[in-house]
């Protein structure tokens, strides 16, 4: 699954999936994160990843949960070799609908690594037989709404709350089309 990607501005990324080895990185990825962000991703103000968190995220339980990573080529700016991004789904057993979170570093937004991180985890959630995927958003974060329209997600108010967006995207049909492989 390691793949390449050069995003708009010529960074390069190596995206894959997340392994025990990256606990350190994803703390530093955290400590990196802006008030803003760490809200906009947990829609809570945290100061510190909770070690159930950081396990769980290093962790994915295979057949329920999948979690990538985008790690920096390094070119003096920022270090290199270090997390700037990741997303995941996670499922219940026996559920055909996934939920996915996004999380990127301040200084990596608006280059196409959201949109990089999202395309592999929607074809990965489709080749596992999910039959939707969803996420909640917070009803400011813009670009993260944008990003899912542009993907094929619908966008509709949470019953439960006004401040949250709900992002749908039906998975069943590409993934009878796509086929296995």
């Amino acid at each position: 699954m390691p793949t390449r990607l050069t995003l708009r501005d010529g960074r390069h990324v190596l995206l894959r999936e997340i392994c025990e080895q990256d606990r350190a990185g994803l703390l530093a990825a955290f400590a990196r994160l802006s008030d803003d962000a760490r809200y906009t991703r947990f829609m809570a103000p945290m100061r510190e990843l909770p070690d159930v968190m950081v396990e769980q995220a290093t962790h994915p339980e295979p057949g329920h949960e999948c979690a990538l990573v985008a790690v920096s080529d390094g070119d003096g700016k920022d270090g290199g070799g270090r997390l700037v991004g990741g997303a995941r789904f996670v499922a219940p057993p026996g559920s055909e609908v996934c939920e996915f979170a996004i999380t990127l570093d301040d200084d990596w937004h608006g280059v196409g690594l959201a949109r990089g991180l999202m395309t592999p985890l929607i074809a990965m959630a489709r080749a596992r037989g999910y039959q939707r995927m969803e996420g909640f958003v917070l009803a400011m974060n813009t670009p993260m709404r944008r990003l899912a329209r542009r993907l094929g997600f619908t966008d509709v108010a949470c019953p439960d709350d006004p401040t949250v967006r709900i992002v749908t995207l039906p998975l069943g049909e590409k993934a009878a089309v796509g086929g296995a492989g």
